[in-house]
């Protein structure tokens, strides 16, 4: 899943380093909102501003807890 998330946000934000510790740093508003939409239509679940958190946005990680942490509260 990691790598998939990785190869989607890297077409949508090419200049962001996704390896980073401190993405959340280095997005703007319309970084985050790209983020938040692509994992949405990708996965199927729903991403809001409530998730736009630096918690969840920290890293490639932070994304990959969220995503899946959203895949099993829609079970």
């Amino acid at each position: 899943m990691k790598e998939r998330i990785k190869a989607l946000l890297e077409d949508q934000l090419p200049l962001v380093d996704l390896e980073s510790d401190a993405l959340y740093q280095e997005l703007d508003s319309l970084g985050v909102t790209t983020i938040l939409m692509t994992l949405s239509d990708e996965y199927g679940i729903l991403l809001d501003s409530r998730d736009a958190t630096p918690k969840n946005l920290r890293s490639l990680d932070s994304l990959v807890a969220l995503v899946e942490r959203k895949l099993a509260e829609k079970k």
